[in-house]
This record gives C-alpha cells, structure tokens and sequence, in this order.
C-alpha cells in the first residue's frame, strides 16, 4: 500500500526481548504487504516507521498471539509479560496518534 500525502508514519523504537518476541509471531504477517519482512530484518538499532495499516496489524497479531495458550500457555512468563508489554505499548501509541 503506498502512503497518501495525508497518512501519518509514526517512528518506534523495539528493541531486545521485544523485537525477539515480536519476530517469533512474523509468520502470522503473510498478507502485510511487506511488514513481515521489515520486521524480519529490523535490528532495533533505529526507530522503525510504521503507518495506520502496520500498526493495526501488529496490534491485530498480538493480540491473536496473547490469547493463544499454545504461544503463551503461561501468562506468568516473561516472554508473555514482554509481548503483553510491547502490545500495550503500541496500542497506547496508535490511540493517541489515529
């Protein structure tokens, strides 16, 4: 999808257990128009931009992920806390930016 004049690219930093996390779940991304492999080479040595469309897919493959007891059969773990974290923290950016 290509950004209209109009569409706002919001940058955001994911980096360590995070990025690990969220990297885990790509496969979950096959009609992404590309995020996948963004994320897939993304390092989180520099802010990442991400548009309306990114977000909400992140948002929408998280939460799939959260809910799911084979990905997190624990809610207790630390894997599950930092994704939950990451969630939370993309959910507040995209409220506050659309």
């Amino acid at each position: 999808m290509k950004p209209g004049k109009r569409d706002t690219k919001v940058s955001i930093l994911i980096k360590g257990m995070e990025l690990k996390e969220l990297q885990k779940h790509i496969w979950l991304m096959a009609e992404s128009y590309g995020l996948d492999r963004r994320i897939e080479k993304y390092r989180g040595k520099r802010t990442i931009g991400l548009y309306r469309w990114d977000m909400e897919c992140l948002l929408d493959v998280l939460s799939i992920v959260l809910d799911d007891p084979k990905e997190y059969p624990s809610k207790g773990s630390m894997e599950y806390k930092v994704t939950h974290g990451l969630y939370q923290r993309l959910k507040r950016i995209y409220d506050s930016t659309y």
